[in-house]
């Protein structure tokens, strides 16, 4: 019987019950479309619940928050101050029950243990548990707790619940301190109850500069969103003169500084810049003190300026006790630190026995999100190093630092460390974790050259010419890949797709059975995820490119656990039309007929016979494709490349690509315009097809 809930419950306040919850429904929205968030008790229904509004946020989950809650804790201690405990679960019973009517899963979140009224005599959290059948997830809060006093309290912890009759799933030990974590690492663990361990992330329990401008209520000067969430490890007062400030300055320092103290501002800018300083995390001008016109104009003027500067109108000593007493929150736009606690809940977990423990639902929905959570899930199975060369832009950078948190892929960056360091280093970016390679340095280069030489002399090039194409990035990048040094590359955020695409036909080459490249798109429509090919390289193919194209996609698609149904679209639906085209068309199907009798192929069809149920069973009956193809093959660039962008803006599509395919490895192309969103996306695409012997 497969599961329909999970309860995530802890005994202590602070112990990360949010961030195993985000792990989970990260999990389950990677499988399921319908899954709903409750809480049975929160805080204050008066009030907005953090936990609540961060999951519904960051999830887009289509439920009312009015929903996703019990009770609030007075009503709680009031109903149990009259004996009416019996109540409490009735009602909770209700309101669980019309979420389940509603959605495939329920992810139930308990309020600490801690927080409810002493006179309980019993885990609140662990009755509710009982009562909705709900399985059980313990997070177990570590912090300053030796190893001895843990392993009481998880014997403690699986006695009770098993004394409660509980099913028990598994335990998380949050907030470990290195040498605790080492401790439960090298010791047997107990298979039945699989216990899962989180190191304790500093980071989480540090303010951004976001909240600190929000609970200032203080003016945004300069700066941006991207910079707003950088992080403060501490407040710091300039009050003394410029020669004696700088020496003090730290990573991560917030500079709380008068206005008018024109001297530490200019200079405070400089050090950000300088490869010699700390980078810090942001400037407050204190005292309701605004720079004059001049110095804001000079400021403004500044090209490499990224970090924010605020205004408030506390003196300086007053604003450094606030901030000193503002406590740090983690919610949905915190999108650094979720990535670093989810790439700590990825490396904590065994993913496969926690899914089969969960056995969730089976759907054929594959919704947007579903399919992007699922990139995630596959790249983080066989880990693959992937190369970008375009390190000199920012948008990489912060790609980077995101996939390198969520700890999914290995990367390597080309170019100089210390300028990549110093960019990173100045947009307060972590990437430590980077491998960076200087080609013009690197041991690997004239083996590559040399490598080049003789795979290309017969076309006739000379030894000087492949020295000089291997300065390249994108070549160097491309031998990486060719060589094993790396699994795939992903490069266009500032060379064009002939830069990146030339290389790879020159020094990979395509697979045997496959003569020529060819591009897809994975269309995220709101149920499904479609394959669009190809609409981005071949502009008119023939019937044997067309072919190759069909049987590309077909492995791609598998590649990532969509069902190939291929539809080889043409004006006309099966004999009824007559043409070059349609003749094109209707040979390419033949071939791919002949050479894959396994793959379910159908043309030529209309998209709307190709796509629509009863269209399809007016047009083709019977048809295993018609009404419910997950391909679609066009006949040429133009008719492809307007369709995907047509389709994209008028359903609100997420369209993920272009991603090339019928290479030996795996070499992606991005649009210069893209996005960070679309960085990552495919890289973790690129991981996936590297993960594959056939791409």
């Amino acid at each position: 019987m497969s599961l329909k809930n999970l309860y995530i419950g802890s005994l202590e306040s602070n112990s990360g019950s949010l961030i195993v919850s985000l792990g989970i429904m990260e999990l389950l929205k990677s499988r399921i479309d319908k899954v709903a968030f409750f809480r049975p008790v929160i805080n204050d229904i008066g009030l907005p619940d953090n936990d609540s509004d961060f999951m519904l946020n960051y999830f887009n989950l289509k439920q009312n928050p009015m929903n996703c809650y019990g009770f609030g804790l007075k009503e709680i201690e009031s109903l149990l101050s009259e004996g009416k405990e019996s109540l409490i679960i009735e009602t909770l019973i209700e309101k669980y029950y019309a979420l389940e009517c509603e959605y495939d899963f329920v992810l139930i979140q308990g309020m600490d243990q801690a927080s409810f009224p002493k006179t309980l005599s019993h885990n609140f959290n662990h009755l509710i548990a009982k009562n909705l059948q709900a399985p059980y997830i313990s997070v177990i809060n570590a912090k300053n707790k030796t190893d001895d006093q843990l392993r009481h309290e998880i014997a403690l912890e699986k006695l009770s619940l098993k004394n409660e009759h509980v099913e028990h799933l598994s335990i998380f030990i949050n907030r470990l301190e290195n040498n605790v974590f080492h401790y439960f690492q090298n010791e047997p663990q107990d298979q039945t109850i699989p216990s899962f361990f989180m190191h304790e992330i500093e980071e989480l329990n540090s303010l951004s500069v976001g909240e600190v401008e929000k609970a200032l209520e203080s003016e945004l000067l300069f700066g941006n969103a991207k910079e707003l969430d950088r992080i403060i490890r501490r407040p710091k007062i300039a009050a003394m003169n410029v020669e004696h400030f700088l020496p003090r300055l730290e990573e991560g320092d917030l500079i709380i500084v008068p206005g008018d103290r024109l001297d530490i501002i200019l200079s405070v800018l400089n050090a950000n810049y300088s490869k010699d300083f700390p980078s810090i995390a942001g400037i407050v001008l204190t005292g309701g003190l605004i720079p004059p016109k001049p110095f804001m104009e000079l400021i403004q003027g500044i090209n490499f300026l990224s970090i924010p500067i605020l205004a408030t109108q506390l003196d300086t000593y007053r604003c450094a006790l606030f901030i000193d007493g503002l406590s740090p929150s983690f919610n949905a736009k915190h999108v650094r630190k979720i990535a670093l606690a989810m790439g700590e809940f990825k490396n904590a977990i065994d993913s496969k026995l926690l899914q089969e423990r969960l056995q969730t639902l089976h759907s054929d929905t594959i919704t947007p999100a579903m399919f992007e959570y699922s990139l995630y899930h596959r790249a983080h199975k066989v880990r693959k190093r992937i190369v970008l060369p375009e390190s000199s832009d920012e948008r990489i950078l912060r790609a980077a630092e995101i996939l390198l948190r969520r700890d999914v892929v290995d990367l390597v960056l080309l170019g100089v460390e210390e300028e990549i360091m110093h960019q990173a280093n100045t947009l307060s970016l972590d990437l430590s974790k980077a491998i960076i390679i200087d080609p013009a340095v690197s041991p690997l280069m004239q083996p590559y050259i040399e490598e080049l030489y003789e795979m290309r002399r017969a076309k006739g090039m000379s030894i000087s010419t492949a020295i000089e194409t291997m300065s390249h990035t994108t070549y160097f990048a491309t031998m990486m890949v060719h060589k094993g040094d790396a699994d795939g590359m992903v490069s266009g955020a500032i060379h064009t797709t002939q830069d990146t695409i030339l290389p790879a036909l020159q020094i990979i080459k395509t697979i045997p059975s496959i003569s020529l490249v060819s591009s897809l798109f994975f269309m995220c429509l709101d149920t499904k995820v479609l394959v669009y090919a190809d609409c981005a390289v071949n502009q008119d193919p023939d019937a044997e490119q067309l072919a190759q194209i069909a049987i590309a996609s077909a492995l791609s698609a598998a590649s990532f656990g969509i069902e190939p149904r291929i539809a080889m679209l043409s004006y006309s639906t099966g004999t009824s039309g007559h043409g070059d085209d349609v003749e094109k068309v209707r040979e390419a199907t033949a071939i791919v007929k002949e050479r894959r009798p396994d793959l379910l192929i159908e043309g030529p069809i209309q998209y709307d016979a190709a796509i629509d149920p009863d269209v399809a069973k007016i047009k083709l009956p019977g048809s295993p494709v018609a009404g419910q193809a997950t391909i679609f093959i066009f006949p040429d660039l133009n008719t492809g490349n307007n369709t995907y962008k047509a389709v994209q803006r008028s359903s609100g599509a997420v369209a993920i690509g272009p991603v090339l395919q019928g290479l030996k490895k795996p070499v992606n192309d991005l649009s210069r315009g893209c996005e960070i969103a679309d960085i990552v996306n495919t890289v973790l695409i690129t991981a996936i097809q590297a993960q594959s012997e056939t791409l």
